[in-house]
This record gives C-alpha cells, sequence and structure tokens, in this order.
C-alpha cells in the first residue's frame, strides 16, 4: 500500500535529518523559520528552550557560526558565540554549547541565564518546549498558552530589536496570546512549517524587533 502524503513527509524529513546528521526532523521546522524570517540575523548569544534531543541546538550553532563570519562591519556583531539549551529531558552534549537539565519556570533558571551569557541581552530566543498532552486539546491548548506566557517573561533577556520563537496550540486562547506577543514585538507573525505535522495543531508564533 502507498505512504499518504503526510507519512512520507514525515519520512522524507526523517530521513533527510539521519543524512545531515541532525538528531531528528524537527530541526527543519527551525530551517523553514529561518528561511521565511531570518531570525538567526545577526544572532550569536541564543537560548534555546525545550531543547531535547538538541536538533534546534544544532541549527543554531550552525547558524551563529555563519554569523561570525558574515557580520563584521560598523553594525551590531560579535567575535563569538554563546548558545544555551534547557530542557527536563536528557540532552546529549554539543560541544562549545552549554545544556541544562531544568524546567525553564524554575525561578533557578533566570539564574543560570544571567551567569552564563554574563549578564548580556540575548539576541535570539527559540523554544519548542510544549507541555505533556492529555489528550483533552482545550485543556491541552490553555496549558501550552500558559508555558508560553512564562517564556514572554524571558523576553526581558532580549536585546532591544531581538527576536523570539514559541510553539502554540491552536484554539480559543490564540487571539488573545497573539495580542501579548504584540505587546513586547514590533511585528509579530504566526507560521506553521513544512516539516510540521500536517495533523498537528501546533502552530509557531515569531516576535521580531523587541520594543
Amino acid at each position: 500500500m502507498s505512504k499518504n502524503p503526510q507519512e512520507h513527509g514525515q519520512e522524507y524529513h526523517y530521513n533527510k535529518a539521519k543524512k545531515e546528521g541532525y538528531r531528528a526532523r524537527s530541526a527543519y521546522k527551525l530551517i523553514d523559520l529561518q528561511n521565511r524570517f531570518n531570525i538567526f540575523k545577526r544572532s550569536f548569544y541564543i537560548l534555546d528552550l525545550g531543547s531535547a534531543p538538541g536538533s534546534w541546538l544544532q541549527v543554531a550553532k550552525k547558524y551563529a557560526e555563519d554569523n561570525i563570519g558574515r557580520y563584521k562591519d560598523q553594525y551590531y556583531h560579535r567575535d563569538h558565540y554563546k548558545i544555551m539549551g534547557v530542557d527536563t529531558k536528557n540532552i546529549t552534549p554539543i560541544e562549545g554549547i552549554k545544556v541544562i537539565k531544568m524546567d525553564l519556570t524554575n525561578p533557578q533558571f533566570k539564574n543560570e541565564i544571567e551567569t552564563y551569557f554574563n549578564e548580556n541581552q540575548i539576541d535570539l530566543i527559540i523554544s519548542d518546549a510544549s507541555i505533556n498532552k492529555s489528550g483533552n486539546k482545550f485543556s491541552d491548548q490553555s496549558r501550552q498558552v500558559n508555558l508560553c506566557l512564562e517564556i514572554i517573561k524571558l523576553s526581558k533577556y532580549l536585546r532591544v530589536r531581538g527576536s523570539l520563537v514559541v510553539k502554540l496550540f491552536q484554539g480559543a486562547d490564540f487571539d488573545n496570546f497573539f495580542k501579548k506577543m504584540k505587546e513586547t514585538f514590533v511585528i509579530v507573525k504566526s507560521f506553521k512549517p513544512r516539516a510540521s505535522n500536517k495533523k498537528s495543531n501546533e502552530i509557531y508564533l515569531i516576535g521580531l524587533k523587541k520594543k
């Protein structure tokens, strides 16, 4: 029996990830976001939330390394990068990246951010973090919004004109959360990457140019 388009798409990205050395096909969600919104432009200090198994960290490292050579002008640039990843699950270490096993809502996590980035402002926060789904789409969507509200609080560590990417579930609270993002960012866009499961109700909100 031939595969349906959804199964084919998942298999394509799975096989591509294995071939290109990414830990999961979710890497291509972040690459899709970059191709659409150029979120990694002049991003050297990057915080990745909900990092396990580490595919987004791999992508972030690639772009951060490229940026060091690309942006050598009178505008904002750095001669090094710093990337931190956090998750409640174990993350296999990646050279040059700090990984922490911790709940991102733990108050201690803010201390970790301030210490690692040496109180310098972050250029980009990316989050593929998700609640553990219960199967009730209404409560799951509400719980995911609450998680994302906690993530927005971390935008205080972003520099002016910095960017934030968060994963949301489509539902009743979506519009209110969108408005909440607009309070902090000049531009807010919603986007579903091609690499996302088409049957999933996940959608990403991208906040550009922090006020």
